[in-house]
């Protein structure tokens, strides 16, 4: 058999961990899963960071400045240019104002919880606000903690769209993952509280996934779950139903709190995490 002809090394065989083809390479995926957990893992450490509060909520939900913005371009788009702005153009802008206060209320609601857990004992716990590291909530809840003088960790997840980081984040607690599942883990592992804002699919697949582990006790940590906007998820879901229908049981109705201002949340978890971690 004759072998192909390769040119003459000047050196000794690249090594396996430094080859970047193969570790880019589907054989080598495993080793890129392992990477997405042993990574974090040594950088939390170092950082002493083992618990948080993590808030999810839609990328889509503007910041009451941008919300204001566009409704104000769109004004002087139609008497200053003479364009008749279409009516979903008009009903968008105006949804983006309405939803815009959800952003107010996680960056407000992210600063107290950072501020509460900054004035707890120095060799105690304390609690760092994590997000998702992208824009509209996940923005607010880095934003919030960041204007309250603290630290907050973000574990971004790399996208097509969309997913972009915020200016907010704390540097050396930023995270870039390409695993959902890793970066799923990384959630629940530290989380010792949860804040659901209104949001979409990836935001309900979050939620759902929390209770789900709570309810099968497979995560036995005390956790308690805090979904935000009453009318917001009883339109979208009939939560009773499920335990009416007997696909739920009744008591698991007990494993979230719905909520509708910042000092109810704040209270609740606060109350909540003195009670299973601090006393």
């Amino acid at each position: 058999m004759k072998l192909p002809r390769i040119p003459a090394r000047t050196g000794p065989p690249e090594k396996a961990y430094k080859n970047l083809d193969f570790l880019n390479s589907p054989d080598a995926r495993l080793i890129r899963v392992m990477c997405e957990f042993t990574e974090p893992h040594t950088r939390l450490r170092r950082a002493q960071v083992r618990d948080t509060i993590v808030f999810f909520g839609s990328a889509r939900i503007p910041s009451p400045e941008e919300a204001r913005a566009r409704m104000d371009a769109l004004r002087r788009e139609q008497k200053e240019g003479g364009v008749r702005v279409p009516r979903a153009v008009w009903e968008e802008a105006k949804n983006g104002v309405a939803l815009s206060r959800y952003y107010a209320d996680a960056a407000e609601l992210a600063a107290r919880m950072t501020r509460w857990s900054m004035a707890l004992p120095k060799r105690g716990r304390h609690f760092v606000v994590c997000s998702g590291g992208g824009p509209g909530i996940m923005e607010a809840a880095n934003r919030g903690a960041s204007e309250a003088g603290g630290p907050s960790l973000s574990l971004n997840i790399s996208l097509p769209f969309e997913q972009t980081p915020n200016p907010y984040q704390t540097p050396e607690l930023a995270f870039e993952f390409h695993y959902f599942f890793v970066r799923k883990f990384w959630f629940v592992y530290l989380a010792k509280a949860l804040v659901v804002f209104p949001g979409g699919f990836g935001t309900m697949d979050e939620l759902f996934e929390v209770l789900t582990l709570v309810q099968t006790r497979k995560t036995r940590k005390a956790m308690p779950v805090v979904i935000y906007g009453a009318k917001f998820w009883k339109s979208l879901l009939n939560f009773d139903l499920l335990a009416k229908r007997g696909v739920i049981a009744r008591e698991d109705l007990n494993l979230f709190r719905f909520c509708d201002t910042v000092d109810e949340a704040a209270e609740y978890l606060q109350a909540e995490l003195t009670r299973k971690y601090l006393i």
